[in-house]
């Protein structure tokens, strides 16, 4: 289990260590709801998806009680992932949901607009059809950001018009989303606003006036404190869901004012260990709660590291690594978005988490000869 690395000095071998143990639970945490966002295989052949290997990589989150966050930024929509497949994308997990009762979400956005300003209504249309879609899934939707209406927005009034005309047409209740610029710069200034203060009390206005039809928002912001601020003004009913890739540890814990559930990108590489995370804050054991999550911690904030939105190369190379896909291709070739020493780094801080050691160890020598690497 041995590959050579290239470092700062020059190659050194590197051993990967045993991997560490984690049971498949019996079922979902039950002091939290989690969800993966979950990434998507493309077929190296084809326009299309492998929907054998993205479907199978499903069953793999739901084998470890997690939700799946469906047609989310982590599988590429708005940088590779088209409309018309994201509806296959979306029908096909939620039939695969409803024949395993596994939880599931899918975003609903206006991605199969042009780029750009759109007309209010148009942008409102967009997200209709989305989440008719959605509906038929049988999923619970997620209002995702748009980009549309970020460019096309005057302020909050804008976005109080669109999102209350959605929720109140809902029959289930939406997870609302707040992504950062830092994971996509065209929604600088969501919510109507560059004042941070400021956005966040747009939203929870939009909130509190349709708080029935909201389970929840999930927060992207890398801002731990600015999302505990948030979540202590929440309505009662309205979860916060965490996306903060570099605190969630701290911020799924409860802090004695309360807790954030989970909405995670990195959920996805490390879906046993978070599990087993889950579940040991389910027994009250939180030594075994730190045990479980602390080394993925480093990893997390690797993997998100800035540019942010490149993220999902290193999601997708784990994925490769560990087994769960033949290739390490992904949609619109981004699997060319991060460097050789940041992937090198992100092999060896993934040690321990790799369920068969030899077989990552061979993809990675395979992999680094093909960048110039001798093995």
């Amino acid at each position: 289990m041995k590959v050579v690395l290239p470092s700062a000095g020059g190659l050194v071998p590197y051993t990967l260590g045993e991997p560490r143990a984690f049971a498949r639970p019996a079922g979902p945490a039950a002091s939290r709801v989690a969800y993966a966002a979950a990434h998507v295989v493309p077929d190296p052949f084809g326009e299309s998806l492998d929907w054998d290997a993205t479907l199978a990589f499903r069953e793999h989150l739901w084998s470890y009680g997690l939700g799946v966050a469906e047609a989310m930024d982590t599988a590429q929509r708005g940088m590779g992932l088209d409309w018309d497949v994201t509806r296959e994308l979306i029908l096909r997990s939620g039939a695969a949901a409803r024949a395993r009762g596994g939880l599931i979400a899918c975003g609903a956005g206006t991605d199969q607009l042009p780029p750009g300003p759109a007309s209010l209504d148009a942008i409102a249309a967009a997200y209709e059809e989305q989440l008719a879609v959605v509906s038929e899934a049988g999923a619970v939707p997620i209002l995702m950001a748009s980009r549309q209406l970020a460019a096309t927005a005057a302020g909050p009034d804008d976005y109080a018009k669109v999102y209350g005309r959605l929720l109140s047409q809902l029959e289930r209740p939406a997870i609302l989303h707040w992504l950062g610029p830092m994971f996509d710069p065209a929604l600088e200034g969501y919510w109507g606003t560059l004042e941070p203060d400021g956005a966040a009390a747009a939203v929870l206005a939009i909130i509190g006036e349709h708080a029935a039809k909201v389970d929840g928002i999930k927060v992207s912001l890398l801002d731990a404190g600015r999302e505990i601020d948030l979540r202590r003004r929440l309505p009662d009913s309205v979860r916060l869901y965490t996306g903060d890739d570099f605190n969630y540890p701290d911020l799924i814990r409860d802090d004695g004012h309360g807790h954030s559930d989970a909405l995670l990108g990195v959920f996805d590489p490390i879906a046993p260990a978070a599990a087993a995370a889950l579940h040991a804050l389910d027994a009250g054991d939180l030594d075994a709660y730190e045990e479980a999550f602390a080394p993925t911690l480093p990893l997390a904030r690797h993997i998100f590291e800035a540019p942010t939105y490149y993220y999902k190369t290193g999601v997708v190379f784990l994925a490769w690594l560990s087994g769960h896909q033949d290739h390490f291709r992904m949609v619109g070739g981004l699997e060319s978005a991060r460097s050789v020493p940041h992937l090198v780094r992100l092999f060896q801080l993934a040690d321990g988490l790799y369920p068969d050691p030899e077989l990552a160890a061979a993809r990675m020598r395979a992999w680094l000869t093909v960048q110039g690497v001798a093995q």
